[in-house]
Parts: C-alpha cells; structure tokens; sequence
C-alpha cells in the first residue's frame, strides 16, 4: 500500500527504499468518514494518530462567544492530530468536508518510526514547523491586514496545497469551501466573505464560475494579500542521513 504521509514527505526530500517501506508499513488500516463527520472531538481523548488517505477535512475550536476559528485545512498526506504525542486530550475539532479516507496510527508506532528512521522524525518536526509558520502567518493576517487581504492570502493558501497534489493545477481550481468556512479560517462573516470575493474579481485580480476560480492576476493578488512565499526559504540541510 502506497503511504500518503510518503508522498507529502517526498515533496520535501528524495525518501530512501527503507524509509519509503517504513511509511508504508504504518498506514495499513483506514477508516472512510462522510461528510461532516466528526473525526476527533476538541477534549476528547486522543486515542490515535491520523494521516489523511483521501478528501478534505478542518480543524477548529469553538471559541468562548460560540463562534467556530478554523485553524487549519487538511488534504492527502496530512498528518494529524500530531499533538498527541504530548496531549491526552484533543485540543481541536477536526470533522471531514467531503467523503474521506484516513489512516489510523497508533503513537507507538510513530515511537517506533523514529528510534529507526531519525531522518525521518526531523522530517515530521520539519513539517510541523512548516505548518506552525502557515498558521503563524495566518493570524498575523487576521490580526493587522484587511478583510480583502485576508481573503486572497487565503485562496492563495489553498491553490498552492492543491498544486502540491496535483502538478496539473496551476491557475484553476476548485476551492471547495464555503463562504461561512473562509470566513471561520480568516475571522469574518460571511457576508463579508462575498463582498470581498465581489472586490477581488472587480479589481481583475481573480473570475469565478461554477465554484472553480481562477487567478486572473497572480502577482497583483499576492501584493494584495501581503503574501509570503515560505517554500523558497526552506533550509533542509541540516537532516541526518537516511538509514
């Protein structure tokens, strides 16, 4: 069975055979999830790991006047609920946004992984850094840029990670969420969503067409949303050697 945290890895480095065959090994089992399942609850005990097999899914808190902060989109490859490794609990809601795959690990053999793969463990700490800055980004967006930069950066965001999984996506796709959602992911309403969609395609920046959009200006919609492109500053040379 082919392992999707391998091919997400792979995109950071060349996996060597035995790494390749150690990530294979972990992913056996998989659980399917409909739409709007809940995968894991936010305090919930944490009784696995997941990597994500197929589809989509988000993860969010509640916040304390009830609103709903999605933190975090996840596609083939992901990994998640890392922080299981060092929390009883769950500190986030993750539920699926389309039919879903995912891949249950038991920590034990994430513990395994890394005692005989240590290349591979700095490879998860590399990525969870990766991800840690992506939401670091996010919520300086939220905290000091406006509603429309909010709102690029994200489709930006999401284009890119699609691209990632599929080297036929360049400037097309399919966004996939709702208004609500990237409003709960950039912390505003709804209604703002769609009055700042409405700007983005008057200023010619992006079209959009039966819920696939496209970037008509790329350059111009990175400016507006004070986009910084972290791929290019990737510094992996420091890895141990593979084993």
């Amino acid at each position: 069975m082919a392992s999707c945290l391998a091919e997400r890895l792979g995109e950071l480095i060349d996996l060597s055979g035995s790494e390749q065959a150690a990530l294979n090994g972990l992913e056996q089992r998989e659980r399917t999830l409909r739409r709007g399942a809940v995968l894991l609850r936010e305090n919930d005990k944490v009784p696995e790991l997941f990597v994500v097999k197929r589809g989509t899914l988000m993860s969010y808190v509640i916040l304390p006047d009830g609103s709903r902060q999605i933190l975090r989109f996840l596609f083939r490859g992901d990994f998640v609920a890392m922080a299981g490794l060092v929390y009883r609990t769950s500190p986030e809601t993750v539920i699926a946004l389309t039919e879903c795959a995912v891949a249950p690990l038991e920590r034990t053999s994430v513990a395994e992984l890394t005692c005989a793969h240590p290349r591979l463990a700095s490879l998860l700490i590399a990525l969870d850094q990766m991800e840690r800055v992506a939401l670091t980004d996010r919520l300086a967006g939220i905290g000091r840029t406006s509603a429309k930069a909010r709102v690029a950066a994200l489709l930006i965001e999401i284009r890119n990670r699609l691209r990632a999984l599929d080297s036929r996506i360049s400037d097309v796709f399919s966004l996939g969420l709702t208004q609500e959602e990237i409003g709960d992911a950039t912390g505003l309403t709804a209604v703002h969503v769609n009055r700042m969609l409405r700007q983005l395609e008057e200023d010619g920046l992006i079209a959009r067409e039966g819920g696939r959009f496209t970037f008509v200006n790329e350059t111009a919609l990175a400016r507006t949303a004070y986009f910084t492109e972290r791929a290019a500053s990737l510094d992996l040379g420091w890895l141990p050697a593979a084993r």
